[in-house]
């Protein structure tokens, strides 16, 4: 602020119109500068607006599972109880795993042999974890179906799915390898959508036990399922 006032006082602009030795926005900063030294101060979320807790992110939030018209008409007792039994209370726990080193120059990109030892060394490390698991979910693409199954080797009771993917928007920077048509951007970045709205997302109220479930899937998808939780696109929120 003391440089800020030497430089007004002396008539040097910093920027915008210069009247009578010292600039519009000069002027602007330095009455906010003194604005703060008599107290007048902003609070911290006003200097640095952020976005609200969406706590219904999901469509799983218990306000929004709720009979509202039952609840409206229960007496307190009542509505404790009915709110208790749409509330998750179990916690999923979902591991996201990259599929392995794999083959760039050849047309199926199947796991090289390192790509298939990084899959086994992880399927034995799981299952020596204590964790029990309940699910694996495996990408329909060859790479990352191969690493699954070498790791459902060591783990086969694991109930198992797959789903389709597509990608979800082109890459920043552009790579000289992966080049997809905007149409095709347009068109399969649904089935990411359409997975992690099927795959992530809390614990439903009937779910009594905390679950560690498995996605085998690629580095695109775990950066959209892990930017897409965190925040939510169209809102500009926390998610």
């Amino acid at each position: 602020m003391v440089v800020l006032r030497k430089i007004i006082y002396t008539g040097i602009p910093l920027s915008g119109l210069l009247v009578a030795g010292y600039t519009f926005s000069d002027v602007k900063i330095l009455r906010n500068a003194m604005a703060l030294s008599k107290g007048t101060k902003k609070s911290f979320d006003e200097h640095f607006p952020r976005g609200t807790w969406d706590d219904n992110w999901d469509f799983r939030s218990p306000d929004y599972l709720l009979n509202m018209e039952k609840y409206n008409n229960a007496t307190e007792e009542e509505k404790r109880k009915m709110y208790q039994e749409v509330k998750a209370t179990a916690t999923r726990n979902i591991l996201l795993i990259r599929h392995g080193q794999y083959h760039l120059d050849s047309e199926g990109k199947n796991l090289t042999p390192l790509g298939r030892e990084q899959a086994s060394l992880l399927g034995k490390r799981l299952a020596e974890s204590g964790i029990k698991f309940d699910k694996l979910v495996m990408s329909t693409m060859q790479r990352a179906t191969e690493t699954a199954n070498l790791i459902l080797q060591h783990i086969p009771e694991l109930q198992r799915c797959v789903h389709l993917e597509g990608p979800p928007y082109p890459p920043v920077p552009p790579v000289h390898h992966w080049r997809p048509q905007y149409s095709e951007f347009f068109v399969e970045s649904a089935r990411i959508e359409s997975a992690f709205r099927r795959h992530i997302h809390r614990a439903s109220p009937q779910q009594k036990d905390d679950s560690f479930e498995i996605i085998v899937c690629h580095a695109n998808v775990i950066r959209y399922f892990i930017c897409r939780f965190v925040v939510d696109k169209k809102y500009g929120q926390s998610i």
